[in-house]
């Protein structure tokens, strides 16, 4: 297993202006462990309640997700229900059902605990500070995300998180949120000043911005023609970038910037259908194509000094 995802399981009442759907399978660890596992081994850990279907756990088995440290406990499965009626980009939350997830404690199999990527997807601060104390040893490369809530309630608990991994993804308005600096390099500036090295910073229609202590990259978000459903585009983003990563082992600057590239194809495929949809029937062929459309949308050729700018 090359990957360890923490994170919540969940189903999801999604209405968007392509339609609606219920009792949708989603979470953050299912977004990123499916977008993951079409590059190398996953392992999740979360829970769910008596009420999860066995056709669900087989969607993770089918993509060869180790699934032994996703528990069923007595109670119904974490519920989340919204909409993308008035801005796509933003979810208007209407009910939040934590269910057996108010209680989830994460433990680790020894398999897990020695797992040389982590990622700590959107769960409580002190939860993923747990999780990253009872790895085995510190893995090569460790990565959370969070949300708003944790800012707003948990923010020392988040400080520390943030103070002791190496990367940290956060969309726009958190970054504003946490930093109180409006201007989005500054917000950077501040973030990797606490502690990890690279921030990148998810900006939903408008790509990710990849801030690092030794160069800044922008990955653009692929233009559809439409989008059915944004849940869940940041864990696919994250699959995408980390699950290259933990394949090629590449930490370098251009690994970095490539798996910003192969997350943002991720994401594009993500938000083509509701749920996990897109995802999880994706082919080796439409990923290869994608990532070399986006290859192509940001290639130029750079100018020499044969083919200068035509400046006054």
């Amino acid at each position: 297993m090359k990957i360890l995802v923490v994170g919540s399981v969940a189903y999801d009442n999604v209405e968007t202006p392509e339609g609606k759907r219920e009792s949708q399978l989603g979470g953050s660890a299912s977004y990123f462990s499916i977008a993951a596992s079409h590059f190398t081994e996953v392992g999740m850990v979360g829970v769910v309640g008596q009420d999860f279907q066995d056709d669900d756990l087989k969607t993770y088995e089918s993509h060869g997700i180790d699934i032994s440290g996703l528990e069923v406990v007595e109670g119904r499965t974490f519920r989340w229900a919204g909409d993308y009626l008035q801005d796509i980009n933003t979810a208007v939350t209407h009910e939040t059902q934590l269910n057996v997830f108010a209680d989830f404690s994460p433990t680790l199999s020894e398999a897990h605990a020695a797992a040389p990527f982590l990622f700590l997807a959107n769960i409580e601060p002190s939860l993923q500070l747990r999780v990253l104390d009872s790895m085995a040893q510190r893995p090569k490369l460790v990565a959370c995300d969070t949300m708003n809530l944790w800012i707003d309630i948990a923010r020392p608990s988040l400080a520390d998180l943030i103070s002791k991994v190496d990367i940290l993804t956060i969309n726009e308005g958190e970054a504003r949120q946490f930093t109180d600096e409006h201007h989005l390099p500054t917000a950077a500036s501040e973030l990797l000043d606490s502690g990890p090295s690279t921030v990148v910073i998810k900006r939903g229609e408008y790509g990710a911005a990849l801030f690092n202590q030794d160069f800044n990259f922008a990955a653009p978000a692929y233009p559809l023609a439409k989008v059915v459903d944004p849940t869940g585009a940041g864990d696919s983003f994250a699959g995408g970038f980390m699950g290259y990563i933990a394949a090629t082992g590449d930490t370098s600057q251009e690994g970095l910037r490539r798996g910003a590239i192969v997350g943002s194809t991720m994401a594009s495929f993500a938000v083509e259908a509701f749920g996990l949809d897109r995802l999880r029937n994706l082919t080796p062929t439409e990923i290869e194509e994608r990532f070399e459309a986006f290859v192509e949308l940001t290639r130029f050729k750079p100018i020499d000094s044969s083919n200068r700018l035509p400046l006054r």
